[in-house]
């Protein structure tokens, strides 16, 4: 049964994956809001371009949910919330869970569940948090044949980059995405390295486990095209790119191009001529 949701998250002709992360009011930060104020109108453009998969929370999921027909995106919904992702890490910083994730999972017709593994310098107890969160969501997983995304993600201290930034150190990120895997995921949500031409180092520590490639922050479009360009090559099955999407002036343009990357191995240049 996982393997049949898992089947709805990839392109048949290409056996990839293009996932919109959209689950970023959950977080309890003004900036994120960007772009997804009204949330079901941006849903609906999103939609409309025709990506693989939305992310999104279990309050949410009913925007996309109840739209008719079954052409849209498959659901990957987000099951744990977090407030690591301000200026300054608070004091007592936390990774939650939502209870009875995985039947929600079900509930709500999703194809796949995202959790967060965090490694936070100075907040070693959030990622025991993940930790545990995720070694509750496996056994329920495998019983209801939902498949478990796993989210390694890194930080930079907190203390030289003043708030939320991703750390792209391959030898952080190696070890992560390995103990993510060795925890049961089965599909890896990876940042990138800071060099991209080294990221088959990702997919190599992953095995048979498809790695899709986060977004992060916001970038050009020269950046972010360039950049999925050379990931797709080094090996990744996909991405999921959330303000790159939502934020872009042209969300749909933005959505395709991206698409044609993905998909049909565009070029950067080629896949250009969607935001013109």
């Amino acid at each position: 049964m996982k393997q049949y949701r898992i089947n709805r998250l990839f392109n048949a002709k290409s056996n990839k994956c293009f996932d919109v992360a959209i689950d970023h009011g959950f977080f309890n930060e003004f900036g994120f809001l960007k772009g997804i104020e009204d949330l079901e109108s941006a849903i609906k453009v999103v939609v409309k371009a025709g990506p693989d998969a939305v992310q999104l929370t279990v309050g949410q999921a009913k925007y996309l949910q109840r739209i008719p027909g079954k052409e849209k995106p498959a659901l990957v919904l987000r099951t744990d919330v977090a407030n690591v992702y301000g200026k300054s890490l608070p004091k007592a910083a936390f990774s939650l869970m939502l209870e009875d994730c995985v039947e929600q999972a079900v509930r709500n017709d999703a194809a796949c569940m995202c959790v967060n593994l965090f490694q936070i310098p100075g907040a070693p107890e959030v990622t025991q948090q993940c930790i545990e969160n995720i070694l509750r969501l496996k056994p329920a997983s495998e019983a209801l044949g939902m498949p478990m995304m796993i989210e390694p993600l890194v930080f930079q201290p907190n203390e030289e980059k003043g708030g939320y930034m991703v750390d792209g150190d391959e030898e952080k990120i190696l070890p992560l995405v390995r103990q993510a895997v060795e925890l049961g995921a089965d599909i890896i949500k990876a940042d990138p390295t800071d060099d991209v031409t080294i990221y088959h180092k990702v997919i190599e520590v992953a095995g048979d486990v498809p790695v899709l490639v986060r977004g992060g922050g916001r970038a050009s479009d020269e950046e972010i095209l360039n950049r999925t360009e050379e990931l797709m090559k080094q090996g990744a099955s996909g991405i999921v790119y959330g303000r790159n999407v939502i934020q872009h002036e042209n969300p749909s343009g933005i959505t395709k191009a991206l698409m044609a990357i993905v998909h049909e191995n565009a070029t950067a240049k080629e896949a250009a001529k969607f935001l013109k």
